[in-house]
């Protein structure tokens, strides 16, 4: 993997864990020469990440939509900045950059961010890993909810394994680059 998308809160998160293991993320992106494509802001967590990761002398990528130069307060260090219209061409842009993806604890956006990529996989558009970095259990009621949907017949089991779920960053990066994208079966051959 030579970039991972980190989808990250611009905010910091109530407890210092969140912004302790979103520093070490960006000190092992730095460290194994993998470039961070993120959102392209200078506060939360997601600047947190990618000044680690320039301090440890990464390469990072940000992408904003220009409606929101001044509201999201871009970094004005980052190795490049890409400017793009709008929401949905600045995940698009981040998607095509990328060769894996990284949730970190976040609001709506992260959220939206992972399940876009998720389903994306769901329906072959993608075989890239897409990670969740659980941090201090902060994702535990999503995974539930995830598991929750294939115990009601909305989902099939096999898109679970599309996750790496760590609370540890190095491990989640190994996860990574062992990820073998599981066979999925059509979604629509019940239909049929």
């Amino acid at each position: 993997m030579q970039r991972i998308c980190v989808y990250s809160g611009s905010n910091l998160g109530l407890r210092s864990e969140y912004k302790e293991s979103a520093k070490l993320l960006g000190k092992i992106l730095a460290e194994n020469k993998i470039e961070l494509v993120y959102g392209g802001s200078k506060i939360g967590l997601m600047g947190e990440i990618s000044n680690e990761v320039l301090r440890n002398n990464g390469k990072v990528i940000g992408v904003m939509p220009k409606g929101l130069f001044s509201g999201e307060m871009v970094h004005e260090n980052l190795t490049k900045l890409i400017e793009v219209e709008n929401m949905h061409e600045r995940k698009q842009t981040m998607a095509e950059l990328s060769d894996g993806f990284i949730a970190l604890p976040g609001g709506l956006g992260t959220f939206e961010e992972l399940f876009e990529v998720l389903s994306w996989a769901q329906l072959g558009i993608h075989k890239k890993p897409i990670g969740i970095l659980n941090i201090s259990n902060f994702f535990d009621p999503l995974l539930h909810m995830i598991k929750n949907t294939c115990t009601e017949g909305f989902m099939n089991e096999s898109n679970i394994k599309l996750i790496s779920v760590s609370d540890n960053p190095p491990e989640l990066i190994k996860q990574m680059k062992n990820y073998v994208p599981p066979l999925m079966e059509n979604k629509w051959r019940e239909l049929v």
